[in-house]
């Protein structure tokens, strides 16, 4: 009896020790592959790629076909229309030049909330459908935001701290502290030092960003108004001369602004609005087309207007303007098919109409290049910023 209890607690002992290490023991699940469908790549509608169009369509005006023999300097003093041809090749202005002393770069930040225009900037979330009450014009919601807009200064290797310079003001800028337009730098050395244009300053301002009705950047580039000269003029010129020792010229005369695609659209509202401001014009692939919000009946096409109303109807004014397009440049690449989207016929228009009221300009149809021009550009930007100053007399 007494081994028989004996045998019967072993076995409890062991039964209960064997019982705890399985409960100790954790459970584990058995993997299950779960099936992970794949996510659906939402495509975006591609814009239609622009049509190839002819100096010679209906419609353009009298081009002269430049040749390879062509000489840019004797280009210099002669108006007009011409069109340009492929291959493009990169300028020597360009490339460092050994001699050409070298200007200094400088950059700083303005935020919206410091200033009395643009405070607080706007953004939108979508494009917005047409107004069903008024096809030249979107129905757009947006938002109110704060940024901050990088200002890029080029001070030539002449200049003198203090003393009176010309300048020009480009659009579309650097938009962050670090990022610099280096050959942009580099023409202006090398014309600087061929004596080819007057030392100047140069200073680049970025955008508040987006593109187009409801963004920051349409409402400072795309409005038809002397507003953002006027920003300019307030908010930017005067921190430049007071953190680099510059005193800008107050000569309309001598200064000028440089833009592409709705920069350039700023550009000549800054000269066609405050004619007291500025006067030198350089325009690539210029919008000047219908993109202006909100609606404004004074303009109602927008841009659209300078070739259609404004330019044909009033007084010339005293602007020198130099434009290129490109043969391929966008075509109504928008929802509103309210026939006031076609770069190419836009800019061809703008030649006519200038030729028309007599003013001074240079017109190139740059064949084998879309919108911002980029292979013609390598050849022709210091071209350009030549021409547009080529009349300059010093007083």
């Amino acid at each position: 009896m007494k081994n028989f209890c004996l045998s019967l607690i072993t076995f409890l002992l062991f039964a209960g020790l064997a019982n705890a290490d399985q409960q100790a023991k954790p459970i584990v699940k058995p993997i299950v592959k779960q099936s992970i469908k794949p996510k659906v790549k939402i495509k975006k509608k591609k814009r239609p790629t622009p049509p190839t169009r002819s100096y010679k369509d209906p419609g353009s005006p009298q081009f002269t076909v430049l040749t390879k023999d062509s000489s840019l300097a004797a280009l210099l003093d002669i108006s007009g229309d011409f069109v340009a041809r492929a291959p493009y090749l990169n300028a020597p202005e360009n490339l460092r030049t050994t001699g050409a002393p070298q200007g200094k770069t400088h950059q700083f930040n303005l935020s919206s909330k410091e200033a009395s225009i643009y405070n607080p900037g706007i953004a939108r979330k979508v494009f917005g459908p047409p107004d069903p009450k008024n096809p030249k014009s979107l129905i757009v919601e947006t938002h109110a935001i704060d940024f901050q807009r990088t200002i890029t200064v080029y001070i030539p290797a002449a200049y003198k701290s203090g003393t009176e310079t010309p300048f020009m003001v480009t659009h579309d800028g650097p938009k962050v502290i670090g990022q610099i337009k280096k050959n942009l730098a580099t023409v202006f050395d090398n014309l600087i030092a061929q004596k080819r244009i007057p030392s100047m300053v140069v200073i680049s301002i970025a955008n508040g960003g987006g593109d187009a009705q409801g963004s920051q950047r349409g409402r400072e580039y795309d409005t038809m108004s002397g507003l953002f000269a006027e920003y300019i003029e307030t908010h930017v010129l005067p921190e430049v001369e007071k953190l680099y020792q510059i005193k800008l010229t107050k000569d309309p005369n001598s200064r000028a602004t440089m833009g592409n695609s709705s920069g350039a659209s700023a550009a000549l509202c800054m000269a066609w609005y405050r004619p007291d401001l500025y006067r030198r014009v350089i325009s690539f692939s210029g919008t000047f087309v219908n993109q202006q919000w909100p609606y404004n009946p004074a303009t109602p096409g927008g841009a659209w207007e300078f070739h259609n109303t404004l330019i044909p109807n009033s007084p010339k004014k005293p602007i020198r303007i130099w434009m290129g397009v490109g043969d391929r440049d966008l075509l109504n690449p928008n929802i509103m098919r309210d026939d006031m989207h076609d770069w190419v016929k836009a800019n061809n228009n703008m030649a006519k109409v200038l030729k028309a009221k007599g003013y001074t300009y240079q017109y190139l149809f740059c064949e084998g290049n879309g919108h911002g021009m980029r292979d013609a550009k390598k050849q022709y930007l210091p071209h350009a910023i030549e021409w547009l100053w080529s009349d300059y007399k010093a007083d």
